[in-house]
């Protein structure tokens, strides 16, 4: 008798745990390269997340968007940090998702800031994109999302990838690669300041190559994903002044198959908190409704088109 009654006593001991909810949701966030914005500003953003959703946050260093995409399909991460293009490419199946094909799995939450598209060099002689003719230039990962920024740009100054000496590095290796002499330039596409860029212009003369005039121009007008932006002076050590490029959108993702209440709590979180985050993060000034909600190639979640209804806002969802 006194066993039975212990194991009924277990029993119902269990049973309350999980009438209690048996605690907090867990999730993983995939990012970038620890040295990029995405990790640094995924990582304030699971804290609030955690503190606001009850919802455990593990945020994680990857190769960035299409990984990110990747791994949430594959059902190993349940959010991601993506740019805006390569976000349309993967729910489109082009450019570096020709391969594989379309990817439905994920829906948006929001976009959270401008990632500017940027030129670093420590060469004098370079001062514009048509300048990087015959240079060893740092264009990311091969399918990246930063490689095809770099296809961009240079084919909207009348360059292609022959015309250069590629590299295909990471931010870190970049900013490395740059300090050690072994290239003469780099792109990094990330939310200004860049951690890479700022530490590098700290002890070295390195500085922004506009891109701007024409190539702009040219750029947006064939590529509607991309806007103009001007990088503040001070933004990093030894600028001086704004410095004017193009931008994407940096953009939160989920899983597709993410419960609707954890959805709408994440996106809370984040917009019922964005001067605290901001104070954290730079990057949390641009949390804005209007922001969120703009430019997406991919239907949001109905999680977060419930909160953006909230805020007198409609978007898409699926």
């Amino acid at each position: 008798m006194k066993k039975f009654i212990a194991i009924l006593l277990a029993l119902v001991l269990a049973l309350s745990l999980v009438a209690c909810g048996g605690g907090a949701s867990k999730m993983t966030m995939g990012t970038g390269g620890t040295a990029g914005t995405y990790y640094a500003y995924g990582g304030v953003l699971g804290q609030y997340i955690k503190n606001h959703a009850d919802i455990d946050v593990v945020v994680v260093s990857t190769d960035g968007s299409k990984a990110n995409i990747q791994s949430i399909d594959a059902g190993d991460y349940q959010l991601g940090t993506v740019q805006s293009d390569v976000l349309a490419y993967a729910w489109e199946g082009t450019r570096s998702f020709e391969e594989e094909g379309a990817i439905d799995s994920f829906r948006v939450v929001a976009g959270l800031y401008a990632e500017a598209v940027q030129l670093i060099t420590m060469d004098p002689e370079i001062k514009s994109v048509a300048d990087l003719a015959g240079k060893s230039v740092s264009i990311g990962a091969p399918g990246s999302g930063v490689y095809f920024n770099a296809v961009d740009v240079l084919t909207a100054a009348g360059l292609t990838e022959q015309d250069i000496n590629p590299q295909y590095q990471s931010f870190a290796d970049s900013t490395d690669a740059l300090k050690d002499g072994k290239i003469d330039a780099a792109f990094i596409v990330a939310g200004a300041p860049t951690p890479a860029i700022t530490e590098l212009c700290t002890t070295n003369e390195a500085y922004l190559v506009p891109i701007d005039g024409e190539v702009a121009d040219s750029l947006i007008a064939s590529c509607p994903f991309y806007t103009s932006y001007a990088i503040p002076a001070g933004t990093y050590p030894g600028q001086e002044e704004d410095v004017t490029t193009v931008t994407v959108k940096a953009t939160l993702i989920v899983d597709a198959a993410a419960s609707e209440d954890d959805v709408y709590n994440i996106t809370k979180a984040i917009f019922d908190n964005k001067d605290a985050i901001a104070a954290e993060n730079a990057k949390g000034n641009e949390l804005s409704i209007e922001n969120a909600t703009s430019g997406m190639a991919a239907p949001f979640h109905a999680g977060a088109a419930k909160y953006f209804a909230e805020q007198g806002v409609t978007v898409e969802a699926k």
